[in-house]
């Protein structure tokens, strides 16, 4: 593993003499728009292995994505290459279906200190709620980025983390594809963790969990998901969303379009640069949310 075909990877070439937050950010930047978050091994037949190797041969030679468990496990391998104080915490996703945490930890996030300061690193969340910069690790204080307003909330050694929404403006094409959902308010709680360091190998058992059990939304969707210059592009199942934020005054525009099994695969290689060496047969279960905009 080298450092410098990591950086060929997500296509940074600037100085990274220091390990402040500026070069943390802009690494973490190039890192979230080269690298899809995406689930789809499990749906062509692969097995994913928590094993560092095998997802630098997987991400950085094989140039596909993964999920928060292989592409927060690649990025905190690269800030300790590079002098970072960094360490893995594990978190508790929001589920909006059962309007609550999951019981167990399922999600892997990461702390960096810089100069002191505590900050939240995660390339793995996806979607529309991806951050897109490092959040300082602060109760109540709203953090305004380009996809929204992010605000850790901390109760008794908890920390919430929740994301203030826009509203859509949905393309006229699409409106038939994003059917009609009740508001929910436009504050989208994304994960609760704590702050007790964690090791790679408190997520092997999780990491096999969710290749087999059919109730968990990754089985139920084949996802891809990369962040874009000015928003976040999507494909889940057959349904490929592109969303621009802040389109116009606190207002997102969602384009939506629904593909066939051969649009699929030049998508992926068109849009996300993700050439499968094995078929993959996508999936997007029916009674669930068809897209990533606003449900993941």
């Amino acid at each position: 593993m080298n450092i410098q075909e990591y950086f060929g990877r997500i296509s940074y070439n600037k100085p990274h003499k220091d390990a402040d937050l500026q070069t943390l950010t802009a690494i973490f930047q190039h890192h979230i728009h080269s690298i899809p978050f995406e689930n789809l091994s499990m749906h062509c037949g692969e097995p994913i292995e928590l094993d560092l190797q095998a997802i630098y041969n997987k991400i950085v030679r094989k140039k596909r994505g993964g999920w928060c468990l292989e592409t927060n496990y690649l990025l905190f391998w690269a800030l300790q290459e590079l002098g970072y104080d960094v360490c893995i915490l594990g978190a508790n996703s929001y589920e909006p279906a059962q309007k609550g945490y999951g019981a167990q930890m399922n999600h892997l996030l990461l702390k960096v200190v810089v100069k002191g300061e505590p900050y939240i690193v995660d390339a793995g969340f996806g979607g529309a709620y991806q951050m897109w910069q490092p959040l300082m690790l602060i109760s109540g204080k709203d953090q305004p980025q380009v996809p929204g307003i992010f605000r850790f909330m901390e109760d008794n050694g908890t920390w919430y983390l929740e994301k203030v929404k826009r509203k859509h403006c949905i393309a006229e094409h699409s409106k038939d594809e994003f059917p009609h959902t009740p508001e929910l308010g436009n504050i989208r709680k994304i994960h609760k963790f704590t702050l007790e360091p964690r090791h790679v190998d408190d997520f092997q058992e999780l990491n096999a969990y969710l290749q087999v059990s059919p109730d968990n939304l990754l089985r139920k969707k084949s996802i891809c998901s990369l962040q874009t210059t000015n928003g976040v592009l999507a494909l889940v199942g057959w349904t490929l969303s592109e969303m621009k934020y802040n389109y116009t005054e606190d207002m997102d525009l969602v384009d939506i379009t629904t593909l066939t099994d051969e649009e699929v695969e030049k998508t992926l290689k068109d849009k996300f640069s993700i050439e499968l060496e094995n078929k993959l047969v996508p999936v997007n279960v029916r009674g669930l949310p068809p897209n990533l905009v606003d449900k993941i």
